[in-house]
């Protein structure tokens, strides 16, 4: 199995699934050009890139006009990545450890989809420290829990809370995803709560945009602006 084959089992190719995800992360790259307004010389790096070649993943390799400004780093040997995007810089990286950049490396960090999966919040804090470090603007983005349908099991509505996620995925055998090394549900204030202090982190609704039900936050930092 490729490393992030079980991420899109709710967005199988030619899916209704796949579909809205697809909309939800055009989107998504909408808002992130719109809010780090990336220069044409600007360098950017993707962490936690998918393995996966679908029309769902990799979004930002699909659309910027420049992959050539891209580099990519993902825990797989990526041989199906530098196919589908042989312009762009891939870097195997390492689950959980210190991104291989040194500081200020680059001009743009970002990660879609990513956050929600490095099981456990002190992890989720070290990669957030990892990728302001090496970048000058950050963009970070996950699923919003409150989003009606839960990204990676489809289930609808129980997944508000805790106790009804854990009953739901019992029921549908799906119980690997109530384990926070597989998936950490997201909101609006977790993920406020993750930012270093003094980041001065901008906290927003992305995707498909349904107010507090959005289907994605998102995360920025421009740190040449808090200077």
């Amino acid at each position: 199995m490729l490393v992030d084959e079980k991420y899109y089992q709710a967005a199988a190719p030619r899916s209704l699934g796949e579909r809205v995800t697809c909309l939800a992360r055009d989107r998504i790259y909408d808002d992130f050009v719109a809010i780090c307004r990336p220069r044409r010389t600007d360098t950017i790096l993707d962490v936690g890139v998918s393995d996966v070649v679908t029309d769902a993943a990799n979004m930002l390799e699909r659309k910027y006009p420049h992959p050539d400004l891209i580099t990519a780093a993902g825990l797989g040997s990526g041989e199906d990545f530098r196919a589908a995007y042989p312009l762009t810089r891939y870097v195997q990286i390492a689950a959980n450890a210190p991104l291989p950049f040194a500081d200020m490396s680059f001009d743009i960090a970002t990660s879609n989809a990513v956050l929600e999966h490095v099981g456990s919040r002190a992890h989720q804090i070290s990669l957030l420290r990892e990728l302001i470090r090496v970048a000058r603007k950050v963009f970070v983005s996950v699923p919003n829990r409150y989003f009606p349908i839960e990204h990676h099991t489809a289930v609808p509505f129980l997944h508000f809370s805790d106790l009804g996620f854990r009953v739901a995925c019992r029921v549908l055998a799906k119980t690997e995803w109530t384990q926070p090394s597989n998936l950490i549900l997201m909101s609006r204030a977790s993920l406020a709560a993750l930012a270093p202090s003094g980041s001065r982190a901008e906290i927003g609704y992305t995707g498909l945009r349904l107010g507090p039900c959005s289907s994605n936050l998102f995360l920025h930092v421009d740190q040449m602006a808090a200077g």
